[in-house]
């Protein structure tokens, strides 16, 4: 029995012992990027992703408490309190965004560094869970800390003023005759004033709010798309004013010019001008006449984020289409309604980017005589971002 218990006695020394001596989990990387807030917290995530890569690193302080230094492709994790929320990249002089966080949410503060600009400077944003979540399984975690609120510095409280010390009297020196004791003399005690109470500070400046489109980027920039390349009639063979006309289907030259607003979302909505000449033979004469189109459309674009330099896209717009037929035996304009269906892809490099595409544009011009002057091509070209 005696050897019972002390087997029992030395394993629970080992068990106590087990559990006292376990460390706090460690956040391992596929398991931070997937991590959730403590109940009653907000937690956010700062990552760094360029489409160009900056070697500078970055500092990130929340609520005033360092979290790290982000490259690209790495990293941060905070907790903080419900409420007003601060967050800085940078030195002193970088400024500080501010937003109100909810509790029981996840935050994603998506960095970029510009290049070339010196000392470093950063675009954030906020985005969504689904495109934050994805790049935090692309990039390296660095560190998770709890950043409280700064706590408010109190001033010192005054000193109190010290009575003076009273000296005894002197002894009378050996042999001396002794003098009758002079009457005790009443030393005024200075009356100590109760310290006054400490100036109220004035109110520290709260840092500046930006609004939503200053704090994490504007929502939409303007593009501007200039493009050229092959399109091609959809119809040879035509009556125009009445008279049988073949046509050289090749169209030369192709020019186009467009802007459109962007969203970060995707969504893009702008107009374009698209401009194309063929020659054309009327058969009975035999004389050679030149058709110019010149199409003005309004477009709607879908850009889908591939990664963060490749953007596949969708579109469609509608417009007017007007042909000018000059030489030979024709004269004159037409117009009509256009429309037509937009696929490619663009490849972003910074705020150029290379645009390539196919369209097939939809156009039939005149009233008594229609004429079909609508085709389809692929068109290649630069787009600038503002």
């Amino acid at each position: 029995m005696n050897e019972l218990r002390a087997c029992l006695s030395v394993s629970g020394a080992f068990l106590l012992a087990a559990l006292l001596g376990t460390a706090p989990p460690v956040y391992a990387q596929k398991d931070a990027g997937r991590a959730t807030p403590p109940p009653g917290k907000a937690l956010m995530f700062v990552f760094r992703t360029e489409r160009v890569p900056v070697a500078a690193r970055v500092p990130v302080f929340v609520n005033l408490a360092r979290v790290g230094e982000l490259a690209n492709g790495t990293f941060v994790m905070a907790t903080v309190n419900p409420g007003k929320t601060l967050l800085r990249l940078g030195d002193q002089a970088a400024p500080t965004y501010a937003f109100e966080a909810a509790a029981n949410r996840s935050y994603f503060v998506r960095v970029e560094a510009l290049a070339g600009v010196q000392p470093v400077r950063t675009e954030v944003r906020l985005v969504t869970e689904t495109e934050g979540r994805r790049s935090l399984a692309q990039s390296r975690f660095l560190g998770a800390v709890t950043a409280a609120a700064a706590p408010r510095v109190q001033p010192p409280p005054a000193p109190a003023a010290t009575p003076p010390r009273v000296q005894p009297p002197a002894a009378p020196a050996a042999g001396a005759q002794r003098a009758a004791p002079a009457p005790t003399p009443i030393v005024a005690v200075p009356r100590v004033q109760p310290p006054l109470p400490p100036a109220k500070r004035a109110p520290e400046p709260e840092p500046e709010e930006p609004s939503p489109f200053d704090e994490f980027g504007s929502d939409w920039k303007l593009a501007v798309i200039a493009s050229g390349g092959a399109f091609k009639l959809a119809n040879g063979s035509q009556t125009v004013a009445g008279l049988a006309s073949t046509y050289d289907t090749t169209s030369s030259p192709v020019l186009g010019v467009a802007a459109e607003w962007r969203s970060k979302g995707g969504f893009a909505a702008g107009g374009e001008v698209f401009y194309y000449k063929n020659d054309l033979v009327t058969t009975t004469t035999g004389l050679i006449s030149k058709q110019q189109v010149l199409a003005i459309m309004g477009n709607a674009k879908y850009y889908f984020h591939a990664a963060d330099w490749f953007y596949p896209f969708v579109g469609a717009g509608i417009g007017m289409a007007s042909a000018t037929y000059s030489g030979g035996s024709l004269e004159g304009n037409a117009g009509g309604l256009a429309y037509q269906g937009l696929a490619g892809m663009e490849f972003r490099f910074g705020s150029v980017g290379v645009h390539v595409g196919y369209k097939y544009l939809a156009a039939t011009t005149g009233k008594s005589d229609k004429v079909k002057v609508g085709g389809g091509g692929v068109l290649a070209g630069v787009s600038f971002t503002f």
